[in-house]
């Protein structure tokens, strides 16, 4: 039921799109979307019993995007649907909401109502302060998609910075890959099955409020989080099969800075947390310089080199971001078919953990792109936490139209 549901959702972006562009005419609207074919190959067999071992694995996803602006322009409002089918992995096939909102915009404030999405930091290898959206982790495991959250924002903008509150009435729960999927650990997590610390559960409302503002070559970002952790501790479950999330109250600072200087970026992320087990500090910091116009072409190419920290316990989420060093090239040709690549390492510097990544896009046409990742692990040990992944390695080939 939910396949044919999914596969319905398909089959009526693919319909709109045709019309999208006679639509697009009428006053204030705008319609746009992409509909995208997905295959990766898998360099191993699975790991652990009950993940399909195929050497290849189709999807298909769509999303088609409605705005609208009124004639004055002090307001707007978006309709965002995601969708996608998986062939193997059931938790993979899921259609969500990323954005449904209204908005109102005044002289030196906006009120926004509905659902969106809202990102922080300015480092790349990870994002410590993003935090305002769950991750939709059965997406891909870069943790970069997101799901969309309920929210009331009031940004409030004023000569000395940007004030911005969020009141979250709802939570999201993180999305895990099921029993058939790849990149899970020797148990697969019934994320359907949450546990939560607040007696409200997912009703709890969270609370945030971030100040915003340049100075010179300094862009700043200081916000307080107190809510519902978006992060899980993974619990076995009664049956003993399977694990469970458990989403505990936290209240946490974060801090974001980059200076510009030149064809310099410094860039640095930081928080601080009460969690579930102790108070515990995590920081990434580092830089990208970029060599502009290369060999007198239009190419750009910058290299970046970033170090993580993360001094929680055992007790708390886990992370793999708790002492490694990030380094990574980005190769830009600036062309009519926006041609970039960024390829990066990932080293653990006490286990010597290696995760490689390796990101390429090209447009062909006014329409269609072309995308390609390769991801693989070394040096994973058993009681490393990239063990349960190390059979993962995969190259992917994305093609999408847009329209």
């Amino acid at each position: 039921m939910v396949r044919q549901l999914i596969l319905g959702w398909l089959s009526a972006l693919m319909l709109v799109a045709g019309a999208s562009n006679t639509m697009a005419g009428d006053s204030g609207w705008d319609f746009s979307g992409n509909t995208a074919l997905q295959l990766r190959g898998f360099a191993q067999d699975a790991l652990w019993p009950g993940q399909n071992s195929s050497d290849a694995e189709v999807s298909v996803s769509g999303e088609w995007e409605v705005r609208w602006r009124s004639d004055e322009g002090d307001q707007r409002a978006s309709f965002i649907p995601f969708v996608r089918w998986d062939e193997n992995d059931e938790e993979r096939t899921h259609l969500d909401l990323r954005e449904a909102y209204w908005a109102y915009e005044g002289d030196q404030f906006e009120l926004l109502v509905g659902i969106n999405k809202v990102f922080w930091g300015v480092t790349e290898s990870v994002h410590l302060v993003d935090i305002i959206n769950q991750t939709d982790l059965v997406e891909d495991i870069d943790q970069e998609d997101k799901l969309g959250q309920p929210m009331v924002n009031l940004a409030v903008q004023q000569d000395w910075g940007l004030i911005t509150l969020y009141l979250l009435p709802y939570f999201r729960e993180r999305t895990f890959p099921g029993v058939d999927g790849r990149f899970r650990g020797p148990l697969p997590v019934d994320w359907d099955d949450a546990d939560y610390e607040s007696g409200a559960k997912d009703k709890h409302v969270d609370m945030a409020v971030r100040y915003s503002h340049y100075f010179g070559d300094v862009d700043v970002g200081l916000y307080y989080f107190h809510g519902t952790s978006r992060e899980p501790r993974l619990l076995l479950a009664d049956n003993g099969r399977e694990l469970k999330p458990f989403y505990d109250q936290i209240d946490q600072v974060g801090l974001d800075l980059q200076y510009t200087k030149d064809a310099w970026l410094w860039k640095l992320e930081a928080i601080v947390r009460d969690g579930y087990d102790e108070t515990f500090m995590a920081s990434v910091a580092g830089f990208e310089y970029t060599f502009y116009q290369v060999n007198e072409s239009d190419a750009d190419i910058g290299i970046l080199l970033e170090y993580q920290y993360d001094e929680r316990s055992s007790q708390e989420p886990l992370t793999t971001a708790d002492n490694d060093v990030f380094a990574g090239v980005r190769w830009s040709l600036n062309d009519a078919q926006d041609t970039a690549l960024l390829a990066g390492v990932v080293v653990d510097k006490k286990t010597s953990e290696t995760f490689f990544n390796v990101e390429a896009e090209r447009r062909f046409g006014d329409s269609i792109f072309l995308e390609l990742r390769l991801r693989a692990i070394t040096n994973a040990e058993q009681d490393e936490p990239l063990y349960s992944f190390s059979r993962d390695d995969y190259i992917q080939l994305q093609l999408s139209r847009y329209f």
